[in-house]
């Protein structure tokens, strides 16, 4: 064979032998044009630094407005946690996510995003070379002509949580007339003995909630002397009646009587808080005094550390503290001891009527400013540490924790007038209901913690199914005097 040719062929043969990114090197370095490379006629791109799973889940969302993607996360209907369950049986069978279980639609889908390696390719070529024994719970049967992966089975199969769904109109709307629309006072409470109690101008009404009947309780007319708090003992037998004039009345409920009237405040007495056989009232004179009812007037315990109107009281479920918020935007702590506040809170802008202690966690305590401050705050009493806070945009006039879950619901004033369901410790909102025309002033939770009550200025009661896992259908058709039924 001739020379010159044999070492031509070689010199072919060993450049073809060569790797393709080598050869490509020489083709660079040498300033070649890419068409002198023979290295076939596909161009396939290189995905080791993609991340296929954030990808496909922005996939559609990027191509929607910002409106589209909030409705698109709203958890309170069927469709979306049906579209939940479609994205994530995709991820099982086009990027092998694994996912067994329908993810929460509140949770960040981005958090079920599971690959085993950052830089695996997006698709994978395996051989069974042995198949396991057919087992009913782990894997899918061998004749089935279902498509999906085991792990989309085990998807499909998951327990699927009932979505919770807040009625958004109130059960019974009830007439209040006379129900003033004062920041400052607290004239609705409901008893353990299911019955709500009303200060309406002079008078102090009871409403069964039981027989729908409505019985009066006190008329202060003759006295010259109107209701500005009214509070039931724990057993729902005695009703505290605060007054303009400073007075503290204890009524008999059942019997209808009037069992003592107790003086002390030199101005109208807005909130109440039973302890007990103790009861604490604070007034417009900036004093708080705490009296047994069974002794004699003589042993009462007078606690001076707000500088204006005392508007809110709250013993702690323990019945060791007591929290006092007032007008001079101060939410104080006292123990059952001590003269002077264990603690003292001056985080908010302005008045603090809105106290609630958690029945959950021990030393918790639920405070909202007012009008200037809008916030709702949480403080670990037991440490003095503030733990969070978040601006609702309204005036906070009530908070009251549920029984039965670790949430609370809030009512507003200026501006937005709503009602708000919180989750706590995430603070985000279970529901929003409307439909007071004013400040919604009062609230009172039902003995059972599933119902709650809510009055305004606008003259109406307002009963809602907040916290109950069942919505109550019947209704009683009873129509009275008073409380006239509004449609």
């Amino acid at each position: 064979m001739d020379q010159d040719y044999e070492r031509r062929l070689l010199r072919q043969i060993n450049h073809q032998n060569l790797p393709t990114e080598v050869r490509l090197s020489k083709c660079v370095s040498a300033t070649c044009s890419p068409v002198s490379v023979k290295s076939g006629d596909r161009y396939i791109p290189t995905r080791a630094g993609s991340n296929w799973s954030v990808n496909f889940h922005y996939a559609n969302e990027n191509c929607r407005s910002p409106s589209q993607n909030h409705k698109a996360k709203d958890a309170s209907s069927d469709s979306s946690k049906d579209t939940v369950a479609y994205a994530a049986l995709l991820r099982n069978e086009l990027l092998g996510a694994g996912i067994e279980t329908v993810p929460d639609a509140h949770v960040d889908d981005r958090r079920h995003a599971v690959l085993s390696q950052d830089s695996q390719s997006l698709f994978r070529y395996t051989v069974h070379t042995k198949r396991l024994p057919f087992d009913s719970d782990n894997e899918v049967s061998p004749y089935s002509l279902s498509p999906l992966s085991n792990k989309s089975h085990k998807l499909l199969r998951s327990p699927r949580k009932p979505a919770r769904k807040i009625s958004k109109i109130p059960f019974k709307v009830l007439d209040a007339p006379e129900l003033q629309d004062d920041f400052y006072l607290n004239l609705v409470d409901w008893s353990a003995g299911n019955l709500l109690s009303v200060g309406l101008g002079a008078c102090v009404y009871l409403w069964s909630a039981c027989t729908s009947q409505v019985t009066r309780l006190c008329d202060l007319s003759v006295d010259g002397d109107s209701v500005t708090s009214v509070c039931w003992n724990e057993r729902g037998s005695l009703v505290a009646v605060g007054t303009h004039k400073g007075y503290v009345q204890i009524w008999d409920a059942a019997g209808g009587r009037k069992l003592t009237s107790l003086e002390g405040h030199s101005a109208r007495v807005g909130a109440l808080a039973w302890n007990g056989e103790q009861l604490s009232s604070g007034s417009r004179d900036r004093v708080i005094l705490q009296r047994d009812i069974r002794t004699p007037p003589t042993g009462e315990r007078r606690l001076q550390g707000h500088r204006q109107e005392v508007c809110g009281l709250k013993w702690s479920p323990d019945h060791q503290h007591l929290a006092s918020g007032g007008n001079d935007n101060k939410l104080l702590v006292w123990n059952s001891s001590s003269l002077l506040p264990v603690q003292q809170y001056s985080d908010h802008l302005a008045a603090v009527k809105a106290i609630a202690w958690s029945p959950h966690q021990h030393g918790l305590l639920a405070s909202g400013g007012g009008t200037a401050d809008r916030c709702l705050r949480f403080w670990n009493t037991l440490t003095g540490q503030a733990l969070q806070s978040t601006d609702t945009g309204s005036q906070v006039c009530n908070l009251a924790w549920s029984k039965h879950a670790n949430e609370l619901v809030s009512t507003h004033g200026y501006s937005q007038n709503q009602i708000l369901v919180w989750k706590y410790p995430s603070l985000t909102q279970v529901a929003k209901l409307t439909g007071h025309s004013y400040r919604v002033l009062y609230l009172a939770v039902s003995p059972d913690g599933e119902a709650i009550v809510t009055g305004a200025g606008d003259e109406t009661l307002r009963f809602w199914n907040v916290f109950s896992k069942t919505r109550c259908t019947k209704e009683s058709k009873s129509v009275l005097n008073l409380f006239t039924r509004i449609r």
